[in-house]
């Protein structure tokens, strides 16, 4: 996975962070290459993937969505409280903007207490808990009252969330896999040891071997998953007990014919290292993966077959088998599988006494990629399941049970929905959310009967809505807010009245500071018709009489937004003397399967004229000096970065592209031929997608940085670029990270290079 800034930073720091949710403000990423302190700016909009609701085995508080939320809140906690404390460069505090970007940087973060609250429902949904100013306080819906509580050890997480509570403990390591996992019963514990899977007491005492054909010299091992399935398909477990305790589920995978790559690491030590890790780029052979059945009881192995008695092939529906858990009664192991391209995904349910499988749900794209994890979730009796599916080229939701039978089609929306609320059985009813606001980016509430009839919008489109539904479902908890409103937060009835307000935000030191309001653009695409959104900052000293350069912060990457409507503080980075913005792609999430079969087969195209063309919308404005724009971005960012400058000079000045991956024949397999298909498939959209094609095209100012230990996009990406540009007698700066992962340059070097670049030339 092309990883987004929020996940750098959460890497390394999301321990410190964890009760802080969902204010998604900030953007711009950067790090320090001899500092593991990581910083983010306050102010734009964080580009992450939508929302995926990992329902198949609900764990309260757990699952994508609510890492999600959490990713956006610590992102931007983090990079208000970070932006300041990592020391200028040597030259940065004698330029232009300095001092001002100082004095203010420090105070936006904190401008506005925000009136989003948090809270832990009491009393089955009669009452609720929440924090204000650092004061717990109980509320009793039927009496309208709140008091002061005490001593209290809930409701402790402060206000300025989303309404949701969730937390994430910790995990394993990236692209890795949990090294063992407990019976239900907590008798039993399996786990991994030297390729193979074990079982022993939960204590660990009277251990026994499950499988013995894992070995390095085979390269086979069981019990834990090939890095690409850790790293893309978000595989992080190997082993599932079964429900009732007495069967276990495992992965096996044969690598025998994946090509290593061997990166070297403690560079800076007395004596470096190889890390050495089975990765299939592009085209490359893909691991063979199987799933079998141990039962406890018998020991007795059954192999599942996932593929239906087919070869593994680029065809096979079971190329890839993933998001691997047992149905609530334990009597089917069910997981998801697709050929290699992609387009075709099968949600499966398999016997586990014979190993037979059989489709529950088949899903095809043909023009595009499938969802490979869509959001479900099973009702009460384990038996039915809410489904999300993009068939119709909207996402909507579908009533399926196990036996494969679809019982309801639940919308029938022209939008997308964006998620799974909660599901209220003994009223009949699916709460979900939907991008149907007065724009897409302005996500609404909406109810529906299980059967599919009488779907009500609840809340005002005028504004962007995160909500949290009372346990009993007679009461919603809801957070309105726009990109330029602060929230405010209310209590709703079942059925969207409004019943209180809760919260609402102080902007006091914001009108102090003379903050200006983030504007929200509207913009056509490059294809001239399409419709994309995108946000500038100001600073807060604007005189609409002189002329600004303009930095655009970049990510652009599939199903990614440059736009939102939560609300948003402006960039620090313009106290500097510049503008800021950042745009939608036709790669946004939000609005359809149609608009995304736009980049399809065509990284590095695509979204970087969408990029190109949101600078251009803006040339009409007097104050925007248009000779003198910048770009940066980290990861996907650090690529389209890299592309835009290269490919439109008359538009792009100067870019900073960090941990840039700079051509598609070097990410892994799984992501890019999402989008990418084969090299030998797509020649043309591959050469067409390489930055390499592009240097002896260099007219601008360009920086790359790379970190050297960086396991995700491989150094060699960075390496390829800048042997292209020398080997085309083209000027550029290099920074890098030594020993750094995946990581952005520091933040002030960066406003070096763009004031030298932008400002002072």
């Amino acid at each position: 996975m092309i990883e987004m800034p929020a996940a750098i930073f959460l890497r390394n720091h999301g321990s410190n962070f964890r009760a802080i949710r969902n204010q998604r403000f900030v953007s711009a990423f950067s790090r320090d290459s001899g500092d593991r302190d990581s910083v983010l700016e306050c102010g734009s909009p964080l580009p992450l993937s939508k929302a995926r609701e990992d329902a198949r085995t609900p764990k309260p508080g757990g699952g994508l969505a609510s890492w999600r939320f959490l990713a956006l809140a610590l992102a931007s906690l983090a990079g208000c409280l970070l932006a300041t404390s990592v020391s200028a460069q040597d030259r940065l505090k004698t330029m232009p903007g300095y001092a001002r970007f100082h004095e203010l940087s420090g105070q936006i973060a904190g401008s506005v207490k925000l009136g989003s609250l948090n809270v832990t429902w009491k009393d089955g949904g009669k009452s609720f808990d929440f924090r204000r100013n650092g004061t717990n306080y109980h509320y009793d819906i039927a009496l309208g009252l709140t008091t002061v509580v005490t001593n209290s050890a809930d409701g402790d997480s402060e206000d300025g969330g989303s309404g949701r509570r969730g937390r994430r403990g910790g995990g394993p390591g990236r692209g890795r896999q949990f090294g063992s996992v407990t019976s239900p019963d907590g008798k039993l514990k399996a786990f991994y040891r030297d390729r193979n899977v074990w079982l022993s007491t939960a204590k660990g005492s009277n251990e026994v071997a499950v499988t013995t054909d894992g070995s390095v010299k085979t390269r086979i091992k069981n019990g834990t998953a090939s890095w690409v399935y850790g790293e893309e398909l978000v595989q992080n477990s190997a082993m599932w007990w079964s429900t009732n305790n007495t069967k276990l589920a495992y992965y096996r995978f044969d690598e025998s014919q994946v090509p290593d790559y061997f990166l070297q690491v403690d560079q800076t030590d007395i004596q470096d290292k190889v890390d050495t890790e089975a990765y299939p780029k592009a085209g490359a052979p893909n691991p063979i993966v199987d799933l079998y059945i141990y039962d406890v009881n018998t020991k007795k192995t059954v192999h599942v077959d996932a593929r239906d008695g087919k070869p593994l092939d680029d065809s096979v529906v079971g190329h890839y088998v993933y998001h691997v858990a047992w149905s609530p009664d334990g009597k089917l192991l069910l997981f998801n599988r697709t050929n290699r391209r992609q387009n075709i995904m099968e949600f499966c349910a398999c016997d586990p006494e014979t190993g037979k499988c059989r489709v529950l749900v088949r899903e095809e794209w043909p023009t595009g990629w499938t969802e490979n994890n869509p959001p479900l979730r099973f009702l009460k009796d384990g038996q039915r399941f809410v489904w999300t599916s993009d068939r119709t080229g909207w996402r909507n939701y579908y009533l399926y049970n196990l036996d494969g039978q679809l019982l309801a089609t639940l919308t029938q929306n022209s939008f997308d929905a964006a998620g799974i609320e909660d599901v209220d059985e003994k009223a009949g009813l699916l709460y979900y959310t939907s991008h149907d606001g007065y724009n897409p980016l302005k996500v609404q509430l909406h109810r529906v009967r299980l059967d599919g009839t009488v779907d009500q919008l609840l809340t005002d489109p005028a504004y962007h809505h995160m909500v949290n539904i009372a346990p009993d479902g007679a009461h919603i908890i809801d957070v309105a807010q726009t990109h330029d409103h602060p929230p405010f937060t209310r209590l709703l009835a079942a059925d969207g009245g409004i019943l209180a307000d809760l919260a609402t935000s102080d902007v006091t030191k914001y009108k102090k500071l003379n903050l200006r309001p983030v504007e929200l653009l509207q913009f056509k695409a490059a294809d001239g018709k399409t419709d994309l959104y995108g946000m500038l900052h100001f600073p807060s000293n604007f005189d609409r009489y002189k002329r600004y350069p303009l930095l655009v912060s970049v990510y652009g990457g599939p199903e990614t937004d440059g736009a939102h409507e939560t609300f948003t503080l402006p960039n620090s980075l313009t106290e500097f003397g510049f503008l800021v913005a950042t745009f939608d792609s036709r790669s946004a999430s939000g609005r359809g399967r149609k608009m995304l079969d736009s980049i399809y087969l065509k990284l590095g195209i695509t979204e970087i004229d969408d990029q190109a063309a949101g600078v251009k919308s803006l040339w009409n404005r007097h104050y925007l000096d248009k000779k003198h724009v910048g770009i940066f971005g980290t990861s996907y960012g650090g690529y389209a970065s890299a592309m835009d400058l290269l490919r439109y000079p008359d538009v792009f000045a100067a870019a900073a592209a960090s941990s840039p991956p700079t051509a598609w024949y070097h990410y892994d397999s799984v992501y890019t031929e999402r989008y990418m298909w084969l090299p030998k498939e797509n020649e043309a959209g591959y050469k067409a997608g390489s930055a390499m094609t592009y240097a002896d095209k260099l007219k601008g100012h360009l920086l790359i940085y790379y970190g050297t230990a960086d396991d995700n996009v491989h150094p060699n990406n960075s390496m390829q670029l800048i042997k292209a540009l020398q080997q085309a007698g083209k000027s550029f700066e290099v920074q890098v990270g030594p020993d750094q992962g995946h990581s952005g340059v520091n933040r002030d070097r960066m406003m070096e290079f763009f004031i030298e670049n932008l400002v002072k030339r």
